[in-house]
């Protein structure tokens, strides 16, 4: 007769399986709500990276008067102050000019392209579409778009008034991170050994040192490079010149690699609706222009900013604005300046071995014996 299993005889459940499902799951739920915050907070997370670039790029100035005995919180609400009143008085003159312009090249630019299409089907013998077949407008769109949009006054009222929160609380933390900037320092030190604060300090000096440096730099070539092209746009008579030269300035320094092309095409393009000589003087200005920039400007205003090879830094601003959109497209190449100067600084490096480096190894010098020739 067979025997009854015992408790004992029982097959015993390990001891590590219990605490490994809970982990298992704790990770699975762990990872869900990381990805639900962040696809929920990437706004807000932009726009408080784009709050920490500003307080950093204002910091040295901010410094300086703390060193001449201005308490930080007043320095940091005079600068604030004062770009300000910069901004509101240069809308103030140009304004009216910039948008007046600005909506005189978005009715214009529709006819543009179609003399361009036009000149393009006659010269190359294409028939690619122009008038009123490339762009579709006829009296019902035009119907359509009105009973389309007409509800949506107060969406565009809320759009404006959203916008508006949004740059105001972006000035809040810029206020408190720069005027707070030491205090927020040592309460991060304090949260690591003793024998890691001083990292932690050097980590954070590089990161303001590199990112702020990236952005102070790049809006001075934007705005030499906007002034510069205004003024020659103006003297050849450009159409427009005033958001042409803006628009150049900014897509120039901020779209790596093919910002260059991007920024000129518009100008080159509505400069030879007007007059085609006046879109190659556009080209060869643009061209003189950048090769300037890059021996003379770019390397004085940026010595002790990082460089970056141009396809890291485009292929940054894809991925920066897959994950956060336009903000993230903006901000992804100073990040990445920061992580090549923190892997600088912090990384080693080894020597290359002569069949990696590519180099022939030196042949050995004959050694120096009683046998040699040289002592006899």
């Amino acid at each position: 007769m067979a025997k009854r299993a015992t408790v004992a005889d029982r097959p015993r459940t390990p001891r590590w399986l219990r605490p490994t499902i809970v982990g298992v799951l704790l990770a699975v739920a762990f990872y869900q709500m990381s990805g639900w915050l962040f696809h929920n907070l990437k706004g807000f997370l932009g726009l408080l990276f784009l709050a920490w670039l500003f307080s950093i790029t204002i910091e040295p100035i901010v410094d300086r008067l703390e060193r001449f005995g201005m308490r930080r919180g007043a320095g940091t609400g005079l600068v604030l102050f004062s770009l300000i009143a910069l901004t509101i008085g240069f809308f103030a003159v140009f304004g009216t000019l910039l948008f007046d312009q600005i909506a005189q090249l978005l009715t214009t630019l529709p006819d543009a392209l179609t003399r361009i299409t036009d000149w393009a089907n006659r010269t190359f013998d294409t028939n690619f579409k122009t008038g009123d077949e490339l762009f579709k407008i006829t009296p019902d769109t035009v119907r359509d778009l009105a009973q389309r949009f007409t509800p949506g006054v107060l969406g565009v009222l809320s759009t404006l008034v959203g916008a508006l929160f949004q740059i105001l609380t972006m000035l809040l933390f810029v206020f408190y991170m720069s005027a707070e900037g030491p205090k927020m320092r040592r309460t991060i030190a304090s949260w690591f050994p003793a024998r890691q604060q001083q990292l932690i300090a050097n980590v954070w000096e590089t990161s303001v040192e590199k990112a702020g440096g990236y952005v102070v730099s790049r809006l001075i070539l934007a705005a030499a490079a906007s002034i510069f092209t205004g003024i020659f746009f103006l003297i050849i008579g450009v159409p427009y010149w005033l958001p042409l030269a803006i628009w150049t300035g900014v897509v120039s320094q901020f779209i790596p690699t093919l910002g260059t092309y991007l920024a000129i095409g518009l100008p080159a393009l509505i400069a030879a609706v007007q007059q085609p000589l006046d879109g190659v003087w556009v080209i060869a200005f643009g061209t003189v222009y950048q090769q300037i920039e890059n021996y003379v400007l770019h390397p004085r205003i940026t010595a002790r900013t990082v460089s970056i090879h141009p396809a890291v830094a485009f292929g940054s601003v894809i991925v920066g604005a897959t994950l956060f959109g336009p903000v993230g497209a903006l901000v992804s190449v100073p990040v990445v300046a920061i992580l090549q100067a923190l892997a600088e600084s912090f990384g080693h490096r080894y020597e290359l071995i002569p069949e990696v480096g590519g180099e022939e190894p030196e042949p050995d010098a004959p050694e120096l014996t009683a046998d040699n020739d040289d002592y006899d």
